[in-house]
């Protein structure tokens, strides 16, 4: 993003950030770091799997661009912007401080926010709407790691584009959307969430886990995935006049991250 947009930020009431994946080799942090600088908000949330503890236990990879990222968002907490961390399945220990305060980021389970127009929306991360994770953990883990091996080819076919002058692609994500069981499962996934808002008595939920950035009704439920800082680098906001985004910012930079381009719209909901 240029310079003239970090002196005067995209302003924002609330952003929605979920599966950043710190420490993993497929995140994608040089971009969330320009999102952070870019933007301003009054409400940040932190939406589950910011740290992926599960792959760290394979050995530790933390370069400086994912210090820079926890610095930008401290660096919020510390001034004027609510910082709210609802752990997911991948920093799962940071669940044993729920209701703590570290560094203004408060450590909360799920939260309810309200929007600018009076719509209530439950946040937390989702994993306990996938049946994978709470019925076979050790095959989540398998497939995490099947998943790492396939986001290790991602970067290689991202540096050949790259190469050529091509923007930022996600090959994982473009095999998750083609294989007939992924969407399946995503389509179970966002019924059971939508389900579990209507027996909240909410407007609509706000969750992560999956990797596929959505916003839609679904029976009267509105339905909102943050995405993902691994392949599709999206975030939803939250306009002042309570209306919600999801942003791509791979579609705002191109791969030097250097471009003039405005954030694009993947969708809004009014």
């Amino acid at each position: 993003m240029s310079e003239i947009t970090r002196i005067n930020p995209l302003r924002y009431r609330s952003i929605f950030i979920s599966d950043v994946h710190l420490g993993f080799r497929g995140c994608q942090a040089g971009y969330l770091l320009d999102f952070l600088q870019s933007t301003h908000c009054k409400h940040l949330y932190l939406v589950g799997d910011i740290v992926d503890l599960w792959e760290m236990r394979h050995g530790v990879y933390w370069p400086e661009a994912h210090n820079a990222v926890v610095r930008a968002v401290l660096e919020k907490a510390r001034t004027d912007t609510q910082v709210i961390f609802c752990p997911g399945n991948h920093d799962e220990p940071l669940r044993a401080h729920l209701g703590a305060d570290f560094g203004n980021v408060l450590i909360r389970d799920e939260v309810v926010h309200e929007t600018a127009d009076g719509r209530r929306f439950l946040v937390l991360h989702g994993d306990r709407f996938d049946s994978v994770v709470q019925c076979g953990p050790w095959l989540a883990r398998l497939g995490s790691r099947v998943y790492g091996h396939l986001l290790a080819l991602n970067g290689l076919v991202s540096r050949v584009r790259r190469h050529f002058g091509l923007r930022y692609w996600s090959l994982a994500g473009y095999l998750k959307h083609k294989v007939k069981n992924a969407v399946s499962y995503i389509g179970s996934f966002e019924q059971a969430v939508a389900a579990e808002a209507r027996l909240r008595e909410v407007d609509g939920m706000i969750c992560g886990h999956i990797h596929h950035a959505e916003v839609r009704e679904l029976d009267g439920t509105l339905y909102c995935n943050c995405g993902d800082w691994v392949e599709s680098c999206t975030a939803l906001v939250e306009h002042h006049d309570g209306r919600l985004e999801l942003l791509r910012w791979t579609d705002a930079v191109p791969e030097s991250l250097s471009g003039p381009l405005p954030a694009l719209a993947l969708a809004g909901v009014g």
